[in-house]
Parts: C-alpha cells; structure tokens; sequence
C-alpha cells in the first residue's frame, strides 16, 4: 500500500494548482491580513510611544524636584523632608537610582562623579519658525555640545541665535494657603518678588530677577508658613507665538522635544510655540516636554 504515499512533490502541487480556482488562489495572496497586522503594529507602536513620552516627562519632574529640594535644603533625605518625599516617589514610580543621585547632586552643583557642572545654553531654530532655548549642565562641555548638535541636526533643526525673542526670569510656585490674596501680594513684594499672580489651583506664583529666585521663594515660604512647589529659572517669550496648525511639522517638533528630555544634562527646553488647528493629543504631547 505504501504506493499510495508515492506522489511527486510537483505532480501534487501541478494538481493542487489545477483544482484550486484562479479567484480562490487570490484570495490565500490577499495582503488584508497583512495590512490589518501593520496597521494593528502602528497602533500599538502610537500607544508605545505616547506612553514613553509621559514616562519620560514624569521622570524629568522628578529629576527637577530633586535637584530644587537640594539645592534649597541640602543633599541628605534625613535631614530634608521634602528631599526624602521626592526620592519616595521616584522610585515607587520605577525611576532608577543612579538617576536618583545624579538629580541630588546637581542640586549640589556636581555630577555624581563629584565634578563641577558648567551651565550652557543651546540655541535653535526649527519648522515652522519655531524658536527654542535649550539649558544644559554639564561636566564635559564639547562632549556635551557634539552630542547636542548630532541632535539637533537629526531632528532638521538649525543652531542658530534665538535668546533675543525670550526674557530670562525667574518663577517659583508656592502652595497656597487660603489666606488673603492680597496681604500675600504684599508680603510677596517685600519678600523681594517683582510680580505675583495666583493660578486656578490658589497656588502663588512668584516672578523675580534669576539672581533673587531661591532666595526670595525661601523668604515667603517661610513668612506664610507654606511649601515650595517649584523654584526655577526660565526663558519665557517677549513676543507673538508661533501657532502649530500643521501636524506632521508639530510630530517632528514632539519627536525633537522628547529626544531632548531623555538627553540627562538638558536641565530646560522652552519655545515660542502654541496650540493652532492641530489635534490637542499632539499638543499635550510637546507641552509635557517643555519646561513653560
């Protein structure tokens, strides 16, 4: 019997060929699936992106808070509470402990190696017409500017001068107390703040010359009795807006905002952008990458 199982391989494909109809042979081609396992790869490659970009903006709030309660309380989570809140909350949030320390001892002004920081300041331009001011510290400057160029070139972006469309200043917010806005107003001024306004939250904010900024936030927290939420120094623009309308452009800018977050000495990034007719899903997106 074992003759029965003698079919040549091309006999029975010849056969398989003849029987099997030319609209039916198409149809096992159909690249449906196909389109249908690409398009479902794109969706989860979006939601794998997006989740990476908030991970990414969470931890550069946490690096910030860190570094600020150092510098305004000094290095040991013992003997700094709102030091030792921070790192709890880092770390429960999965963020790695050698990040941890680099952020502390920045706010000491060394690396975790101990180094001195040196500050930089990165100026660019990139489509449309939008203007940004890159903050860096680090402990190898031409190290630190190749990379920073490597980047920007990467991303279309041009090096070029835009300081002069942004005022530096600094802005601290303080918690608020639900005391009387405008008693806070004037113990603000006295405190040595240049403006004060108060957000939706009922949180103070504080704007100052960059030289007066901690300094003054630690002499109001301590006359109204609260906590600092944040103390920094910022570019902020002095003129119009740029209005993101177009989406590709807008998804290069957020792909470029985000690569700058996860470089670990950019300390701020601010531009001179804002929400035109493009989705508010992408908008969100650069947002949480700015430092404004």
């Amino acid at each position: 019997m074992s003759h029965f199982f003698s079919f040549p391989i091309r006999s029975l494909t010849s056969t398989v060929s003849t029987i099997i109809c030319a609209q039916c042979r198409r149809s096992f081609t159909s690249n449906s699936v196909l389109r249908s396992g690409h398009n479902r790869w794109s969706k989860i490659r979006h939601e794998k992106g997006a989740a990476d970009a908030k991970k990414n903006a969470l931890r550069s709030t946490f690096s910030k808070h860190l570094t600020l309660y150092s510098k305004l309380y000094g290095p040991d989570p013992n003997l700094n509470p709102q030091l030792a809140s921070v790192i709890a909350a880092a770390k429960k949030a999965g963020m790695p402990k050698a990040s941890i320390d680099v952020a502390i001892a920045r706010g000491q002004g060394k690396s975790s190696t101990g180094a001195g920081l040196e500050n930089l300041t990165i100026e660019v331009m990139m489509p449309p017409s939008v203007a940004m001011v890159i903050d860096v510290e680090t402990e190898n400057r031409q190290r630190a500017l190749q990379e920073l160029r490597n980047l920007v070139k990467r991303h279309k972006a041009t090096i070029t001068p835009t300081a002069f469309l942004f005022s530096r200043l600094g802005r601290t917010v303080l918690k608020g107390t639900g005391g009387d806005f405008d008693e806070i107003l004037m113990q603000a001024l006295e405190a040595g703040a240049e403006d004060v306004e108060q957000d939706e939250n009922g949180d103070v904010i504080l704007w100052t010359q960059p030289n007066t900024t901690h300094q003054t936030a630690q002499n109001l927290s301590k006359v109204i009795s609260t906590e600092i939420l944040n103390s920094e120094i910022i570019w902020t623009p002095t003129g119009d807006k740029v209005k993101l309308d177009d989406e590709e452009a807008t998804a290069a800018i957020s792909k470029f905002l985000s690569a700058l977050q996860e470089y670990p000495e950019v300390q701020g990034v601010y531009a001179n952008a804002e929400r035109g007719a493009i989705s508010e899903e992408l908008w969100n997106a650069v947002e949480d990458n700015l430092d404004t």
